[in-house]
């Protein structure tokens, strides 16, 4: 009978992938669309030519907590033959190959294998199953192997779209979240071996004591790049009500990573960064809907911009910042007012990133007084409406392209 482990090598990387996983989901392990795409491209960059190189590739990309492992190897022995006790190797991924480890009969899974988990009933996966599926339907298979888990379709589904319970989870996860801006130039310098950079006459000089005075070796220094600082205004108005205990919780983990300010705007603007420094995430909300009166009432955008430059920006919290707005632009303010105030702050700030949850709408288009008065003077513009979603604007906010804002 032909190795499975060969005839699964000849097979292209994304069914060997799906296949897999789809066993290991029929043996209970969470195993998401992500991990297996994870997989297929780990299969792709470096093609394992024996078992073991298989088992190390398929584990790194597939299991995501120790307990996961025993069910792992179990499923891995029923699909790829079992030939070899990986498991008495584990932990040492640069264990010989496969062909010097201990020998061994393949368990019976089928019964009461090592850890009592039944092995995939009917036939081999698509990856273990060789070339040549013969179903008529194996494209809709393969789809269906791919559908969401409840992790999955957690992080993809809007806040709007989500229980109380759920709520709670995505905050906890939010929270979590590191944010990292762009790297500028500090004033502060270091020394550099680059003849291109500026001389250092102190560094030079000093360096020329120890050669009688002559400066034998020029010390040029170069300047230490630090991270641009971030700062975050988030509507708290009656039209983003859904999604302000989130974004809450996502400004909270904006001031615990540290160089990042907060303000929260309706009616009026409110600093909340000394409120959210905490861990607690319920906390944090409690105190920013006591610092904010003006919490689920109407919204002066322009008013709100306006404040921040005034109170602040001016004074170096948005000079060389990255500006992250988050509102749907449903605002009461003038969009010529709006507009200029936009203006103002593209002055002041290196990039400037809107989060409009409406965006995520099929038939959304900037149309709003506020939202298209806005637009024009902004470097990207994202929805922010699921946890999927506040992981790509985390992804943004890191972006080191150059602001390339459209002229009104």
């Amino acid at each position: 009978m032909p190795d499975p482990v060969a005839r699964a090598f000849a097979l292209d990387p994304a069914a060997l992938a799906v296949g897999f996983s789809a066993a290991l989901r029929r043996a209970g392990l969470a195993v998401t669309p992500e991990r297996t795409a994870w997989f297929a491209e780990s299969l792709h960059l470096v093609p394992p030519r024996t078992r073991t190189s298989l088992y190390w590739s398929s584990r790194a990309s597939l299991v995501s907590s120790q307990p996961q492992l025993d069910r792992f190897d179990a499923v891995f022995d029923a699909v790829f033959g079992g030939a070899a006790d990986i498991a008495d190797h584990r932990g040492d991924p640069n264990d010989p190959d496969d062909t010097s480890l201990r020998r061994r009969t393949s368990p019976d899974l089928s019964q009461s294998g090592r850890t009592g988990v039944a092995a995939p009933s009917g036939p081999l996966p698509p990856a273990a199953a060789g070339p040549g599926r013969s179903q008529p339907d194996e494209d809709a298979t393969d789809a269906l192997l791919l559908a969401a888990s409840p992790e999955e379709r957690l992080h993809r589904t809007a806040f709007d779209a989500l229980t109380p319970d759920e709520i709670a989870r995505i905050r906890r996860l939010v929270a979590a979240l590191v944010l990292r801006t762009p790297l500028r130039p500090g004033r502060r310098s270091r020394a550099s071996a680059r003849a291109g950079d500026r001389l250092d006459l102190r560094r030079t000089v000093r360096a020329a004591s120890r050669t009688g005075g002559h400066p034998a070796r020029l010390v040029h220094a170069a300047r230490r790049p630090r991270p641009r600082p971030i700062v975050l205004l988030c509507d708290i108005s009656a039209s983003m009500e859904p999604y302000t205990r989130v974004f809450v919780s996502f400004l909270q983990a904006a001031v615990a990573g540290g160089n990042a300010e907060a303000f929260v705007f309706a009616t009026r603007l409110t600093r909340l960064t000394r409120h959210l420094t905490g861990r607690d995430p319920d906390r944090a909300l409690e105190q920013a809907a006591s610092a904010a009166q003006d919490w689920a009432g109407g919204t002066r955008l322009a008013d709100g911009i306006r404040a921040f430059i005034d109170q602040h920006g001016r004074r170096g919290l948005a000079r060389g910042a990255v500006v992250v707005i988050l509102s749907d632009g449903w605002a009461q303010d003038d969009p010529d007012e709006i507009a200029r105030e936009m203006s103002r702050l593209t002055r002041l700030a290196h990039r400037i990133v809107w989060v409009n949850p409406r965006r995520a709408a099929p038939a959304f288009a900037p149309l709003v007084g506020g939202m298209a008065a806005a637009l024009p003077y902004c470097d990207a513009f994202v929805s922010g409406h699921s946890y999927t979603e506040l992981e790509n604007l985390v992804r943004t906010i890191a972006d080191d392209t150059p602001p390339q804002r459209r002229t009104p």
